[in-house]
């Protein structure tokens, strides 16, 4: 495992050398030119494109890739002997899916994924035999592993699950107490919210984190194992929606945004008709966007 991350992070280091000799607005090279150049599979030259998305030094639009800032000394990555965390197993398999458009019936070959998302194969058995409760995956008679697909009528099931779960973690919440610190917690993400509004022209793609941060805030009253778990799943997923659906995607954070306010003032005034009905007019948009970005990425 070891070996594998360090060859990513090699990677990843050259790909910000290719970067320092570019001009801001310049496009990178396709991905297969990259891949010879820096002597790596197309796989590892995707994993380090998609840090340099996250990390905001290039944005990854389909074929397009643009630099949109220099790299620095403090982008670069050390060589590291360490297992990766069980979170970011999930997001590393949960981009795979959603980034490359994974079909539904592919079968997943546990040693050649465990090398790829950099770990052990029992590792990974046991991550997908907890997405397993949850649809996405299935274990085959015979051994091994299909993924059951990110289709129309997972994110369906997917997005009314979400709501029951989110209405009552909305329920408890306006029953906590004056001086417990949800309330604090919904203070600070007002700001937040109106503070992205304010610059969304410039800041439009930070709604995502900003996005996450509020459901998990909401949903973290809630105290159930189960609940939590099912959850984080869904967090997981939506938040990657968001990342992966560039469409119209400064109007509808937009929209979201003032979405979100409606439900944190509502929660805030512990108001329960107005605060459920916010919740169910922005999950019922979530769930509708949702299903409008599978079509437009050939899963329906």
């Amino acid at each position: 495992m070891a070996r594998t991350d360090d060859r990513f992070r090699s990677a990843y280091n050259k790909l910000l050398d290719i970067c320092s000799g570019m001009e801001v607005g310049d496009q990178l090279p396709p991905e297969i030119a990259l891949a010879n150049q820096m002597e790596v599979s197309r796989t590892i030259v995707r994993s380090a494109l998609q840090k340099l998305d996250r990390e905001k030094i290039v944005r990854w639009e389909g074929r397009t890739k643009t630099l949109i800032r220099q790299p620095e000394a403090s982008d670069r990555l050390e060589p590291v002997d360490a297992h990766i965390s069980a979170e970011e197993l999930e997001k590393r398999f949960l981009e795979w899916i959603l980034r490359f458009d994974v079909p539904a019936g592919t079968s997943l070959n546990v040693a050649q994924l465990s090398r790829q998302f950099g770990v052990p194969a029992h590792s990974l058995q046991e991550f997908l035999a907890g997405l397993s409760r949850f649809g996405l995956v299935e274990r085959r008679a015979r051994g091994g592993w299909t993924l059951s697909g990110f289709t129309a009528e997972f994110a369906i099931e997917l997005s009314d699950f979400r709501m029951l779960l989110e209405m009552n973690a909305v329920r408890q919440l306006l029953q906590l107490p004056n001086d417990h610190d949800i309330w604090q917690k919904l203070a600070v993400l007002k700001e937040q919210h109106e503070a992205l509004r304010e610059d969304l022209e410039a800041r439009y793609h930070d709604f995502s984190m900003l996005d996450e941060t509020f459901h998990t805030t909401v949903n973290s009253v809630v105290k159930n194992r189960f609940v939590l778990e099912a959850q984080k799943v869904i967090s997981l997923i939506f938040h990657y929606h968001y990342m992966w659906d560039k469409r119209d995607e400064r109007e509808r954070n937009a929209a979201a945004i003032d979405e979100h306010l409606d439900w944190i003032n509502a929660m805030m005034d512990k108001d329960p008709e107005r605060s459920q009905a916010a919740a169910a007019k922005h999950l019922r948009r979530s769930k509708e966007t949702l299903l409008s970005s599978l079509r437009g990425h050939k899963h329906v």
